[in-house]
């Protein structure tokens, strides 16, 4: 019956209580043995100290070069933009909403993998040549935002 469902023995076990006197076993110093620094309130030392031999996230070599200013666009072909009607408007916010793109990042930029056989106005921060030729040759026209 439901009302006589019980846990399995040893499954629930009481909360340790510590520095509770000493009939408890924890009481005094709470278990964490005679002075020293891990006996203190944030006693420990930061994460990745190895007492004062070199970290192993220094001891690693340093390779290459972050660039801070780097812009990550969202990119589109010209073969996902064919999907498009004749005379469409295709904005940064069409293609999210069509989920051709996951996320703007810095922007769109829109490359010339495929074919484009449709005449659309395209609205995006980037062109690459290729991709600019293809749309104007197909009779569109590119709109940079």
């Amino acid at each position: 019956m439901l009302n006589e469902l019980k846990p399995v023995k040893g499954a629930r076990k009481n909360r340790k209580r510590v520095g509770r006197g000493p009939g408890s076993g924890t009481g005094s110093t709470s278990g964490r043995g005679d002075k020293g620094q891990l006996a203190r309130s944030g006693g420990r030392p930061r994460p990745g100290f190895e007492g004062g031999q070199l970290p192993f996230f220094q001891r690693l070599p340093k390779r290459g070069f972050k660039n801070y200013t780097r812009k990550e666009y969202a990119i589109v072909n010209l073969s996902q933009l064919d999907k498009f009607n004749d005379g469409d408007v295709v904005t940064p916010e069409v293609l999210l909403a069509n989920h051709m793109i996951k996320k703007l990042k810095s922007g769109l930029k829109v490359l010339g993998n495929g074919e484009l056989n449709k005449k659309l106005t395209v609205k995006a921060n980037v062109f690459s040549k290729a991709a600019e030729a293809a749309i104007t040759k197909a009779g569109g026209s590119i709109e940079v935002i």
